[in-house]
């Protein structure tokens, strides 16, 4: 399974027509949840969800504007966040179990095999349905001529702050054949250095976030000066400025954003066209961010993201990747196997059992790397950013992220 995305352009009446659209979505995508939680004594599946579509349909008029497979997949957003919730409590989940909550502001509307049409170039679309979204032109490099019709499964049109996107979810095989290289390495993911490896070698974090920091809260500030709070006391639509310094705000974050993800995507294709066997630490990131002294810095390095691309290159091409818990591998002594504890702010490691001395983080690259050997089999998680529902068991994602969503280069 691979995701396409284009930048659609369009004329004004048609942009206001996919944010109605979207809006549409996520009132069903609301109204299906509130029906499950006012008839959770009764069985409430998946297909009653998809059937209670069309009861909304004749009941809202604008709902029954927008294509009915597009109602059917914001039900099964619905239901993805029920199921999540019901796993969780089975597996008994530390802490909350993640309740499904009503979206506020959703960013996409996406649709099945029916509601759309493709120009016989492939360089337009057609959205069909009363809501008058129209043709609208695919810019991108990628050629969907490759691929059958009948291949594209879902397809997603999405809002950011520089435009609106389409994205294609075509279903073929990603596997790609590739040449051994006889090569193995452990990662350590750090701070100071973005990944260290177990042959020496050093990656320094760029720090994206932190170099545009003053970019960002001046932007911050300049809209918040536009804000009015009488306005939003008598809920009145706030000025056309605030709008406009809000869109410059977030376009800023949106750079920030594809710098991080382009850079851990080509840092986890070159180690993984490099090695057979990659072996890294399998990182509670969510827990890692609630120490307040450090989740800025941890959020600025986009551990998850490499971790995703790393995992989904290595199903791309056939190589091993292997998560090892991250327990005393900075403390553990690589060479005698000696517990040598030290505190965050010691880089380097100097064992007084066997006077071996290095690097704090390549130390622990080549414990990972020796956890990784004893480890059997494939261990990793494959990378399921925007895998349709019918693959991964949930729909796509309705923040308009788009995890996997390869470069051209590759």
């Amino acid at each position: 399974m691979i995701v396409y995305e284009f930048k659609v352009k369009g004329k004004d009446q048609q942009y206001r027509a996919i944010d109605e659209a979207i809006r549409t979505s996520q009132f069903i995508q609301n109204k299906c949840l509130r029906y499950w939680m006012d008839n959770k004594d009764s069985k409430v599946d998946k297909y009653a969800l998809n059937k209670y579509c069309a009861v909304l349909a004749a009941e809202f008029p604008f709902a029954d504007e927008l294509n009915s497979m597009a109602r059917q997949s914001a039900a099964e957003r619905s239901w993805s966040a029920i199921a999540r919730f019901y796993n969780n409590c089975k597996k008994k989940v530390k802490g909350k179990k993640g309740f499904p909550k009503f979206k506020k502001n959703c960013r996409s509307v996406e649709y099945k095999t029916s509601g759309w049409k493709l120009s016989e170039t492939r360089k337009a679309i057609t959205f069909l349905g009363k809501k008058g979204i129209g043709t609208l032109k695919l810019k991108g490099r990628y050629n969907l001529n490759y691929y059958d019709i009948k291949q594209i499964k879902r397809v997603r049109l999405v809002r950011r702050a520089d435009g609106y996107y389409a994205q294609f979810a075509i279903d073929v095989d990603i596997k790609v054949e590739s040449q051994p290289t006889n090569q193995i390495v452990g990662i350590d993911l750090g701070l100071k250095y973005f990944i260290a490896d177990s042959k020496g070698n050093v990656e320094p974090s760029p720090q994206f976030y932190r170099k545009s920091e003053k970019q960002l809260n001046r932007a911050n500030r300049k809209k918040s000066k536009k804000f009015s709070l009488a306005k939003k006391k008598t809920k009145q639509r706030q000025s056309n400025n605030y709008h406009k310094a809000r869109n410059r705000y977030a376009r800023k974050h949106l750079r920030v954003s594809r710098q991080r993800k382009e850079y851990c995507l080509r840092l986890a294709y070159s180690v993984i066209q490099s090695n057979d066997l990659v072996a890294y630490e399998d990182l509670n990131v969510k827990g890692l961010v609630k120490n307040r002294h450090l989740a800025k810095s941890i959020s600025d390095t986009g551990w998850y993201t490499f971790r995703s691309w790393l995992e989904y290159f290595g199903h791309k091409y056939g190589k091993v990747t292997v998560a090892v818990p991250p327990h005393n591998t900075s403390q553990n002594c690589s060479h005698c196997g000696e517990k040598v504890k030290k505190s965050l702010s010691t880089r380097t490691h100097v064992c007084p059992h066997c006077n071996y001395v290095a690097d704090r983080d390549v130390n622990a690259s080549i414990n990972i790397l020796r956890l990784g050997l004893s480890t059997v089999g494939h261990t990793g998680i494959y990378a399921t950013g925007d895998l349709p529902s019918w693959a991964v068991g949930v729909s796509l994602l309705s923040n308009g992220e788009s995890m996997n969503v390869e470069s051209s280069y590759q």
